[in-house]
């Protein structure tokens, strides 16, 4: 891999409280299509997810929203994106929203955005996968789960061999910089980019 086509992120269904949170994820879809990069998403219209794709498409990007069956009406399922797959479980959208992306972006969220931040994470951790997984810690939002990661690893849960490796991200634009270095350092036809716990 020598550069990025499509972005993954995952982010909140809402808005949640602070004005930034909208602000960014319309900033990053705007990003996105400025790069040429194509987001890969959940498929929604509603909260951060409708406002990065919504963004991505009004600036001439490309979208893949992907979307299980059971959360069309719920999430309000965005169809005007260029490619929309509507799957039949939360297990085959992970694993397609996965093959889709080149890397990983989560910005704030809530436990879906938590939970498949943290599945990415895992498959990383075990050697499945070395694509670039970076939280956007506006705010500091994401300050609480690094801070569990560090503590994991002082308690001998997170051992030798078994490494989480993420990067860090104050604003959204040093998210494309960032994955795109990433990327450049990882050696050619390597199968895992983890040593020990880190925030490059």
């Amino acid at each position: 891999m020598t550069d990025i086509k499509r972005i993954c992120v995952y982010c909140g269904s809402g808005d949640g409280r602070n004005p930034m949170y909208r602000h960014s994820a319309d900033r990053l879809g705007a990003l996105l299509a400025d790069a040429g990069i194509g987001l890969v998403y959940g498929g929604g219209s509603l909260g951060l997810m409708g406002t990065i794709a919504k963004s991505v498409l009004k600036n001439g990007g490309q979208v893949t929203g992907i979307i299980p069956k059971f959360l069309t009406e719920r999430e309000k399922m965005l169809r005007d994106v260029q490619e929309l797959i509507v799957t039949d479980d939360m297990h085959e959208r992970k694993r397609l929203m996965f093959e889709h992306s080149d890397a990983f972006v989560a910005l704030p969220g809530g436990v879906g955005t938590l939970e498949e931040t943290v599945e990415m994470l895992t498959w990383s951790q075990l050697g499945r996968h070395n694509k670039p997984i970076l939280l956007v810690n506006i705010n500091g939002f994401w300050d609480p789960l690094c801070a569990l990661f560090e503590h994991m690893l002082d308690q001998a849960f997170i051992r030798e061999g078994l490494s989480v490796r993420y990067l860090v991200a104050d604003t959204v634009e040093e998210v494309v910089p960032r994955l795109r270095a990433a990327i450049a350092r990882l050696p050619e036809g390597a199968e895992t980019a983890s040593e020990t716990v880190e925030k490059m």
